[in-house]
């Protein structure tokens, strides 16, 4: 989604953590990884997944823990991921990325949100062919790794592309981190052959990548960060992917 919405991103991350908002949503992803493939990080890839993104927001050891229980309790809510498709101001396009226990309520959510702001809901599967589904992998920029050596021994592990990026940290610097693209279906694969090759990876998630990216002004761009915002703001979406450049 480019430099300015990853920094945006960052501080609106920084600011849920404060008033404890991310962490619920955190959680409940912690609390589906572990009912769908166990409690074991080491045999559920998901769930390793999940506690890592967590971790990489500073959620609480007792917190990721009583997330893992939750899954196994007799009260644990049958929560599912839902993706909704909509399209919004200015020609933007949207994944809308859902981790509930209430359908009914999150596209009832969704709908309004959208149509305050000059959005709409598609119909499932509208967007088929407007994103790529990708296995994305970060992590710290190190001397003592060879990136040339790393991308010739990863593409046996679905690697497509290696980066590298600078991401704006609010003290004014940038953290120069490596950015991994994989096959959607590498996901696990690529994200155990990095931590074999001993890369702590900071950031992993299947992200929905644009195969046209739209490019808009800063007045349109204004307007539509408003929109994600209040999308990201309800406490079941997880994610929310478009196609701006």
């Amino acid at each position: 989604m480019g430099r300015a919405f990853e920094y945006r991103k960052a501080a609106k991350l920084k600011r849920w953590g404060a008033m404890s908002r991310i962490f619920p949503k955190l959680g409940r992803v912690i609390t589906m990884a572990a009912k769908e493939g166990g409690p074991d990080p080491e045999m559920n890839p998901k769930l390793r997944t999940a506690i890592l993104n967590a971790k990489a927001q500073n959620m609480p050891k007792d917190n990721i823990e009583a997330a893992i229980k939750r899954a196994s309790g007799k009260d644990a809510a049958d929560i599912k991921e839902i993706a909704y498709e909509a399209k919004g101001p200015h020609g933007t396009l949207m994944y809308i990325e859902t981790a509930t226990d209430n359908g009914t309520r999150t596209v009832a959510n969704i709908r309004a949100i959208l149509v305050r702001n000059g959005g709409e809901l598609l119909t499932s599967g509208s967007l088929d062919f407007m994103f790529t589904r990708k296995a994305v992998f970060e992590f710290d920029k190190r001397d003592d790794i060879d990136l040339e050596e790393l991308e010739l021994e990863l593409i046996d592990y679905g690697l497509e592309e290696l980066e590298e990026d600078r991401i704006p940290q609010e003290n004014g610097e940038d953290r120069e981190i490596i950015r991994v693209y994989g096959e959607f279906t590498s996901f696990g694969e690529l994200g155990k052959a990095l931590e074999e090759h001993g890369i702590e990876i900071t950031k992993a998630s299947l992200q929905r990548i644009p195969n046209v990216p739209l490019e808009l002004s800063d007045e349109q761009m204004d307007e539509v960060s408003e929109l994600i915002d209040k999308l990201e703001d309800d406490e079941d979406v997880q994610a929310v992917y478009t196609n701006l450049a």
